[in-house]
């Protein structure tokens, strides 16, 4: 089938398209800059300039190309997560405003599916971990419930939609090439040079997913029943658990701790939150319909 994925050439964007290619699908990927371009030609796929912010081209692109399906993996995202607070408006409108002329355009041609990246780790499950069912933190702290707030509106979005098909993908924190969560990433070298502290208890459970495996994911989701799937790993696990874990296979100290009271003053209090209230999520939706087969996450043995 065609397919037309917008944000194609990011971390996760790349290995989809391999594998789209792979399953013998017709793949347009639309970028804006003319680097991202020849990523996409060289991947295999056909690149369509444009600017999701301008909603006529994107208007002329859909009715153009007329996809069967179009993927929204649209981010603005920063290299460092250090730099994520300054990041977040444009992102926010990027996925909202540029977003929604994807999802309108794909509407009026006609388009039979639309698939729309979304937040497997601002859910929240309560005692334990969060369905399929599970609301976001919309009331959590700064910025952290202002993207929360952001991934409602983008869930809202895609449960009216009739009669086109929608599916939401709720990924877990990204990890692998091309990643903060990288033997090379930001996030890695961040811990290497002790910037990162263990907060509290580090009680948040996190729940992570490689990008090819979120991609396999992916292309499964052109053909599965619509609705929301949890697009997580098997192993949730605690901060305190895995952070020390993550240090000692990059090679690097394990994190100092710092007192809660202390991080709020210092880092705020999204900080503390950040690191003992996540839930993370149940993939087994996931697994028994998207066939999702997650690898282990390299960092923790056993």
């Amino acid at each position: 089938m065609k397919v037309l994925v917008v944000g194609a050439s990011g971390a996760l964007g790349r290995p989809l398209i391999t594998r789209l290619l792979a399953a013998g699908h017709e793949v347009w990927g639309l970028a804006h800059r003319s680097g991202s371009l020849e990523v996409i030609e060289r991947l295999g796929a056909h690149p369509a300039k444009g600017n999701a912010l301008e909603r006529s081209s994107i208007f002329e692109l859909v009715e153009r190309v007329r996809p069967e399906v179009v993927i929204d993996q649209l981010t603005s995202l920063p290299p460092s997560p250090a730099d994520l607070p300054d990041y977040l408006p444009a992102d926010r409108r990027l996925r909202l405003e540029g977003g929604g002329h994807l999802f309108d355009a794909a509407v009026k041609f006609q388009v039979r599916r639309h698939i729309q990246q979304l937040s497997g780790f601002y859910l929240d499950g309560g005692t334990g971990l969060a369905t399929e069912a599970a609301p976001l933190r919309v009331n959590a702290p700064g910025t952290i419930g202002e993207s929360a707030r952001m991934y409602a509106q983008l869930e809202a979005r895609i449960s009216s939609a009739p009669p086109m098909e929608t599916v939401g993908l709720r990924y877990g924190f990204f990890y692998g090439p091309g990643t903060w969560y990288w033997p090379d990433g930001a996030f890695s070298n961040h811990l290497a040079a002790g910037e990162v502290a263990l907060i509290g208890g580090g009680n948040s459970i996190f729940s992570f997913i490689h990008v090819d495996d979120a991609a396999q994911a992916t292309v499964a989701a052109l053909t599965a029943p619509s609705g929301l799937y949890n697009v997580v790993d098997s192993q949730p696990a605690r901060l305190a658990e895995w952070l020390p874990a993550y240090a000692d296979w990059i090679g690097c100290s394990v994190p100092p701790g710092l007192d809660e009271e202390k991080a709020r003053g210092l880092l705020g209090v999204e900080s503390v939150y950040y690191q003992n209230s996540l839930t993370g999520a149940d993939n087994r939706k996931a697994r028994e319909i998207l066939g999702l087969d997650p690898r282990r996450l390299p960092w923790l043995k056993g």
